[in-house]
């Protein structure tokens, strides 16, 4: 069911607004917001699915039993790493 919405937007997006519906890119207004809303409602989950990926990444290695080591020692490891692709 759809239900009608009164919002106001500033001038700068009416224009876009209508710039896309002159254009014939879209039947009306209305197509160009629900559009756009559901572009933004992708973006959101592939920015949470994002964001629960680093975080499960950060809990596993919070969670590592592995000791943890110092900034000199990380980066000895890396210059040994280094060292061996010269």
């Amino acid at each position: 069911m759809n239900e009608k919405l009164n919002v106001t937007l500033p001038a700068e997006l009416v224009e876009i607004i209508n710039n896309r519906v002159d254009a014939g890119l879209y039947a009306s207004s209305s197509d160009v917001v629900q559009a756009a809303m559901k572009l933004f409602l992708a973006d959101e989950q592939q920015h949470e699915a994002a964001m629960a990926s680093i975080r499960a990444r950060v809990k596993a290695s919070l969670d590592d039993p592995r000791p943890s080591i110092t900034a000199d020692q990380m980066d000895q490891w890396i210059e040994g790493l280094a060292a061996k692709y010269r």
